[in-house]
């Protein structure tokens, strides 16, 4: 659907804009200083939502709701005010809800739903990609998709060929010569024996491709191996590019924040974890790391909005995953201390001293015991 804003405040006007920023369904086509310049723009263009300021010179916002029934008794108004007495008069001039300045953003979820109620037969059909499924599981546990090996039949014959399978997997698209895949896989063998062990396994491999039905080729030229897997996703494939654009964001919207919390979601281990490959160290690491980095974003986004229990339930997860981050000490803190769970926090704060004292013979930074010390003190005061 489409909508306009007219505000004559400029931070007022940015205010809407960004918290209509990337939700689906609404696209801005105007914004406006003044109400005449808004029902100028009406008289052209069809619109579907008006956002509109109450208090403004020349011609306040009732009486510009007046002018606008006339041009379209079919647009719906969303007022903007700073004085609750007028909720009832607007309510009687079409209107589908109202704010207070300044607009607060739990209560503008609200009204965005309420505008989805009134338009169900307005929102635009697009058309969107198929769902990507995972085919191949990596975080935690290297595992099939039920959707390629439904009743489990796909059995490693040993656990050198599994390790041959992740490591094609983690080279995706790359060849990969025989000596390196001996020198990764098979380094305590002697080179003849290692060869069989190599040529066993590309076989066992083979055969399983054939059997699930993996969408997946493994070619042998100029004594190198290839995966060629271009519609095979990895959940690891998912959540790189489902956080991709999130992470170029300097602050999230709500449009963002849901994306986020499904790549989220995605992060169930970190990188082939069960099976400790040494040589997936590196690329765990900086899976890791962008996790980490994400939830610290989403967690602070949701304390921002109001969702101190969901941004808990987070950071609680991502402690679990990464015990020894300060980073995530400090927010699961100030999200405690929002809900006024102070012992909960003292709690929090004297396990992380102790984990850090025996596990890594260390004390907390002095920014994260001066942190636990101001929001005790609130507590007092």
């Amino acid at each position: 659907m489409k909508a306009i804003l007219i505000d004559d405040e400029r931070p007022a006007l940015r205010q809407l804009e960004q918290l209509l920023q990337g939700v689906e369904g609404i696209q801005i086509t105007g914004k406006f200083l003044s109400a005449q310049e808004g029902l100028d723009h009406l008289a052209k263009e069809q619109t579907d939502v008006v956002f509109l300021d109450i208090g403004m010179p020349e011609m306040n916002g009732l009486t510009a709701a007046e002018y606008i029934q006339q041009i379209d008794s079919n647009i719906r108004i969303v007022y903007i005010t700073a004085y609750a007495q007028y909720a009832l008069e607007a309510f009687e001039l079409h209107a589908l809800d109202y704010l207070l300045k300044p607009v607060d953003p739990i209560r503008f979820s609200k009204t965005l739903n309420r505008i989805r109620t009134y338009f169900p037969a307005k929102e635009p059909v697009v058309e969107k990609p198929a769902v990507q499924e995972p085919i191949v599981f990596c975080f935690q546990n290297l595992t099939l998709s039920t959707r390629i090996d439904p009743d489990g039949k796909v059995k490693w014959r040993t656990s050198k060929t599994k390790e041959l399978f992740a490591f094609l997997i983690h080279h995706k698209g790359n060849r990969i010569t025989k000596d390196l895949l001996i020198e990764e896989i098979w380094p305590q063998f002697a080179p003849d024996k290692a060869m069989i062990h190599l040529h066993t396994s590309i076989y066992q491999i083979r055969k399983i491709i054939k059997q699930s039905g993996l969408p997946a080729t493994l070619d042998f030229s100029l004594e190198s191996y290839r995966l060629n897997a271009d519609g095979l996703m990895t959940d690891v494939d998912i959540f790189e590019s489902s956080i991709a654009q999130v992470e170029a964001q300097d602050t999230l919207n709500e449009s963002q924040w849901r994306q986020a919390d499904l790549a989220l979601k995605l992060y169930t281990g970190h990188y082939l974890d069960e099976q400790d490959y040494s040589w997936a160290k590196s690329r765990r690491s900086q899976l890791l790391q962008r996790y980490l980095s994400l939830t610290l974003r989403t967690a602070e986004y949701e304390l921002a909005t109001g969702r101190e229990r969901q941004a808990i339930g987070r950071l609680e997860k991502a402690q679990e995953k990464e015990p020894y981050s300060e980073e995530l000490v400090e927010l699961f803190m100030i999200g405690l201390a929002k809900l006024n769970h102070y012992t909960a926090l003292q709690n929090l704060y004297e396990s992380f001293v102790n984990l850090l004292r025996i596990e890594l013979d260390i004390e907390p930074q002095p920014q994260t015991r001066e942190r636990y010390e101001r929001l005790m003190l609130d507590d007092k005061l």
